[in-house]
């Protein structure tokens, strides 16, 4: 089973990446950060982990207000760099392990953490500043795949910081139920003192800084108890994004064993690291099983329902190609320009033949199959001239007079806001 092998803490200034671009490691205040992170470059070499689970917060970058969430799971195979307003970075795509992930989803969502999850986004310098530090890169990628975690804590209502710690009790559960024989290693980003905004700007706090570093190895539970307000007037307002830090703590044993940290406050934001090695057993075989069990009893026994198919994540993961191209049909100008050219619209969304085959059929039934959900065919359906109860036949293998015959009422309908001809 997969286990966690320790955490990582680590701020996540742009200031970081950019150094490292510009290859500043030897200049005089930048220096202290490069040797801050060889430590971990070498214990991230010496225990070999095969996965990272990044804990973070997008700065409204690929995450906008039209679509907030608290916590926000990456379940893709690939997450790119993110133009930030000036270029997005020199640097490659960093691999997803998006079996662990939809696991992990999954389980959160079973221990009643509601979150989303996300494919098709970017990632800030919350993920690559560190992450550049962290891992050799070049034109192969990267060595290690991840896991990305992001956290809301920019527009309010956000997290508490028990939920966070809470957060990270169940991704203790969520992480070592998977099956796979995996060493995941976990790493906090964000912090530590800083605020960026208003007649305050500049604001850091050294004393509070050293004092959270150490309530964290030593008593986490004492930063449950602090408000966002608290967290604001002790550590500025952005500083108080530190609460990720409590997801990655709660991960782990109760006491840790620190093997690294440092602490440096070059302009803006105080920049820390640090490395725990986690001291807790893993689960036991017999709990791992059945945790996955109570993870899958909310839809035992669905998959047995003749012809039904619940959206899970996997089922999503295959069809997601042909659903993201259904999806942009919503667009009136992509619309027109594919009732114009089906196959030109097929060949610039990169289908398959088989998926170009099972939308220029309409066949609603074999698109069902493969991992379209029912709301998309509708779509299609409309654009098409096909009236929903055209498509329900399609399902059911019959014409739309055999279909009609099982209805209380003889009407068709469609999304489409009237049927064409």
């Amino acid at each position: 089973m997969a286990r966690i092998i320790g955490a990582i803490a680590s701020s996540h200034t742009p200031t970081i990446g950019f150094a490292l671009d510009a290859k500043k490691q030897a200049d005089p205040a930048w220096k202290p950060i490069f040797d801050a992170y060889a430590p971990i470059q070498q214990w991230i070499a010496d225990k070999q982990p095969d996965v990272l689970l990044m804990i973070y917060n997008d700065h409204i970058t690929s995450f906008f207000f039209n679509h907030y969430s608290a916590f926000a799971l990456g379940v893709d195979e690939s997450y790119a760099v993110a133009d930030e307003g000036g270029g997005p970075r020199g640097v490659p795509p960093v691999a997803g392990h998006a079996a662990l992930s939809r696991h992990v989803a999954q389980s959160l969502v079973t221990d009643e953490f509601d979150l989303s999850t996300f494919r098709d986004k970017a990632l800030d310098h919350g993920i690559f500043s560190p992450l550049s530090v962290l891992l050799p890169h070049g034109e192969d990628g990267w060595p290690v795949p991840i896991v990305p975690l992001q956290i809301g804590v920019l527009q309010f209502p956000i997290p508490t910081a028990l939920r966070c710690w809470k957060l990270g009790q169940a991704l203790r559960m969520a992480v070592e139920s998977y099956p796979e024989d995996l060493k995941v290693a976990l790493v906090a980003t964000g912090g530590l003192s800083h605020q960026v905004h208003g007649e305050r700007c500049g604001f850091n706090n050294t004393v509070w800084d050293e004092q959270f570093l150490d309530l964290l190895e030593k008593d986490p539970v004492a930063l449950t108890r602090l408000t966002h307000a608290d967290y604001a007037r002790l550590g500025g307002m952005e500083g108080s994004e530190i609460i990720m830090w409590l997801v990655m703590r709660g991960a782990l044993s109760a006491s840790v064993r620190k093997v690294h940290g440092s602490y440096y406050l070059p302009s803006m934001t105080a920049i820390a690291t640090a490395i725990y090695e986690n001291q807790a057993e893993p689960l036991s075989a017999a709990e791992a099983a059945a945790h996955r069990a109570r993870m899958g009893a909310q839809l035992a026994g669905a998959q047995e329902l003749e012809g039904t198919y619940p959206y899970t994540l996997d089922r999503s993961a295959k069809g997601y190609r042909v659903n993201r191209f259904l999806h942009g049909l919503l667009d009136p100008a992509t619309r027109e320009r594919f009732r114009a050219d089906e196959e030109a619209a097929f060949a610039e969304a990169g289908l398959t033949e088989e998926e170009r085959d099972l939308i220029r059929r309409r066949d609603w039934r074999g698109m069902i199959h493969y991992g379209v959900i029912f709301f998309l065919l509708e779509k299609l359906g409309a654009i098409s001239g096909v009236s929903n109860l055209d498509i329900y036949a399609g399902m059911r293998g019959q014409s739309l007079e055999e279909f009609m015959k099982t209805r209380n009422q003889q009407v068709t309908y469609s999304v489409a806001a009237q049927l064409e001809d």
